[in-house]
C-alpha cells in the first residue's frame, strides 16, 4: 500500500494541472510551476503582458518558458512502467474536470479545482486554498460554539430556577391545604361545604400551575436538547477534514445565528462592554467629560482641531470602540428632561461633513427620544410605545446576526429590533444631541 501511494504521488507530480495528462515537453515559468508547453501557451494566448500562473495565480512579466528536461526524463520513465491511473481513495475530484478540488470559492461557497478557477464561471471570484478557507471557517465555528455553550448554560440555569420555584409553590400549597383542613375539622359539618369549595379552587390552581410548569420545562428541555445536538455537530465538524467541513458551511452558520436567547439578562450578563466617547469625532457644539463618559449639547461651537473624523454638520459623536464581529451591549442615560437625543450605531463610512439619511440606508441604526416620545429611525419612522418611560436605554449589537436592538435598561423591555440585515462595515456606538440634551454612559 505504501509503495502504491508513493507511485500515485509520483504520477501526480508528473501530471500537468491543465490537461491532467503526463507532461508533454514540460516547461517551468517564473513561479516555479511546470506545465506542458502547449498547455501554458494556449492558457496565455491573447495576453500581451501580466501572465498569471494557472496554479498559484502569481503574475509573470513575460512568457519566459524554461524547458525542464529532468522532469521530461522522469515522465518518459514513468510512461515505460505502463502504470494505471492512480486516484487516492476518498479523494474529492471535480465532476467536470476530474481534477482534485484544491480551492474554495467564497462567492459560491463551494470547493472547485484549478480548471474551474480558469472558467468564466469563477474567473472573477475570490478563491483561496481549501486548507485556508477551512481554517477561517473553523474559527467562526469555534466562536459560535462558545456562544452556544453560554446559551446552554443559561437554559440549564433557567430550568433549575423554574423547578425550584414550582417546588416552593407546591410546598406552600400543601401547607395551605393542611391549614384549611385543620380549621374545617374544628368547624366540622358547618363549614364542610366551604371546605370542599376551597379544595376545588386549590386543585384547579394546582392543575393550571402544573400545566404551565410542564409547558415551560418541556420547552426548556427541548431547547437544551436541540442545543446539545447542534453543539455536538459543530464539535465533530471542527475536527473533520477540510472538504467535509466546508460541504454545508453556510447552512451550519445560519442555524447557529438563528439560535434565540430566551431572556435579556443573558445579554447584560455576557456582552456588556465599556464604551467611551471619541473626542476626535465630536461636533464643536458638544462638550465631553474628561473620561469620555458624558456629553452635553451646548449650542456654542468650540475651537477644535480639524480632523476628517469630526462631525461638522450634525451635533454627533462616536464611541472610540468599533466593532466588526461579536455581540456587544452598552447603556446610555439621558440626564435632562428637555432636548432631543438619539442612540444606536453608525457605519464607519457615515458622512461627517454633510447631511445623511437618518435610517439604516444612510448607515445609522438609532432610536430617538424627545419630550417623552420615542421612535426608531427607519424608513418611514417607527413610533415606540414602551410600557413605562425608560430612564436608561440599552443598546445590543449582534454583528454576525445582523441585528441591533434597543431595551429599557431597567426593566429589560425590548423596545425595538431593526430588521435583520448583514453588516459589512465597522460599526461605532453613535450619539446625537440637540436642544441642550445631555447623555451619560452607564
Amino acid at each position: 500500500m505504501a509503495v502504491a501511494a508513493q507511485l500515485g504521488n509520483l504520477q501526480e507530480e508528473a501530471t500537468c494541472s491543465i490537461c491532467l495528462e503526463y507532461f508533454n515537453d514540460p516547461v517551468s515559468i517564473e513561479c516555479g510551476h511546470n506545465f506542458c508547453r502547449s498547455c501554458i501557451t494556449q492558457s496565455w494566448e491573447g495576453r500581451d503582458g501580466n501572465f498569471p500562473c494557472p496554479q498559484c495565480r502569481e503574475i509573470s512579466s513575460g512568457k519566459n518558458l524554461r524547458p525542464n528536461r529532468q522532469l521530461g526524463n522522469m515522465v518518459e520513465m514513468l510512461k515505460q512502467l505502463h502504470l494505471p491511473p492512480v486516484k487516492p481513495p476518498g479523494e474529492n475530484l471535480c465532476e467536470k474536470h476530474d481534477e482534485k478540488l484544491r480551492l474554495f470559492c467564497a462567492e459560491d461557497q463551494r470547493m472547485i479545482c484549478w480548471g474551474c478557477r480558469e472558467s468564466k464561471e469563477h474567473k472573477t471570484h475570490s478563491a483561496s486554498p481549501i486548507e485556508e478557507a477551512a481554517e477561517e471557517h473553523k474559527v467562526k465555528l469555534q466562536e459560535e460554539l462558545r456562544f452556544l455553550k453560554k446559551v446552554e448554560e443559561y437554559f440549564l440555569e433557567s430550568k433549575v430556577r423554574e423547578e425550584e420555584q414550582y417546588k416552593s409553590m407546591r410546598s406552600k400549597l400543601r401547607t395551605e391545604k393542611k391549614k384549611i383542613e385543620s380549621e374545617f375539622e374544628k368547624l366540622q359539618q358547618l363549614l364542610k361545604e366551604n371546605e370542599q369549595t376551597l379544595h376545588r379552587r386549590l386543585e384547579e390552581m394546582e392543575k393550571k400551575m402544573t400545566m404551565i410548569e410542564n409547558a415551560n420545562i418541556t420547552k426548556l428541555s427541548n431547547e437544551i436538547t436541540a442545543l446539545k445536538a447542534l453543539i455536538t455537530e459543530i464539535e465533530k465538524k471542527s475536527e473533520a477534514p477540510a472538504w467535509e467541513l466546508l460541504k454545508d458551511a453556510r447552512s451550519t452558520l445560519s442555524r447557529c445565528n438563528n439560535v434565540k436567547i430566551q431572556g435579556p439578562e443573558m445579554v447584560v450578563k455576557h456582552y456588556k462592554v465599556m464604551v467611551t466617547l471619541d473626542p476626535d469625532t465630536a461636533h464643536p457644539e458638544l462638550l465631553l467629560s474628561e473620561g469620555g463618559r458624558r456629553v452635553i449639547e451646548t449650542g456654542t461651537a468650540q475651537r477644535l482641531p480639524d480632523t476628517p473624523k469630526r462631525f461638522t454638520y450634525w451635533p454627533c459623536v462616536l464611541g472610540r470602540e468599533g466593532f466588526t464581529s461579536g455581540r456587544h451591549y452598552w447603556e446610555v442615560q439621558p440626564l435632562q428632561e428637555w432636548g432631543e437625543w438619539e442612540v444606536g450605531v453608525a457605519a464607519e463610512s457615515v458622512d461627517r461633513e454633510g447631511h445623511f439619511i437618518w435610517s439604516p440606508e444612510g448607515g445609522v441604526w438609532t432610536g430617538q427620544g424627545s419630550g417623552g416620545r420615542y421612535r426608531a429611525l427607519t424608513s418611514p419612522d417607527t413610533p415606540l410605545s414602551p410600557r413605562e418611560e425608560p430612564l436608561k436605554l440599552g443598546v445590543y449589537l449582534d454583528y454576525e446576526g445582523g441585528r441591533l436592538s434597543l431595551y429599557n435598561a431597567d426593566s429589560m423591555e425590548l423596545l425595538y429590533t431593526f430588521p435583520q440585515a448583514p453588516f459589512t462595515q465597522r460599526l461605532f456606538p453613535f450619539f446625537y444631541l440637540n436642544g441642550g440634551a445631555e447623555l451619560r454612559l452607564v
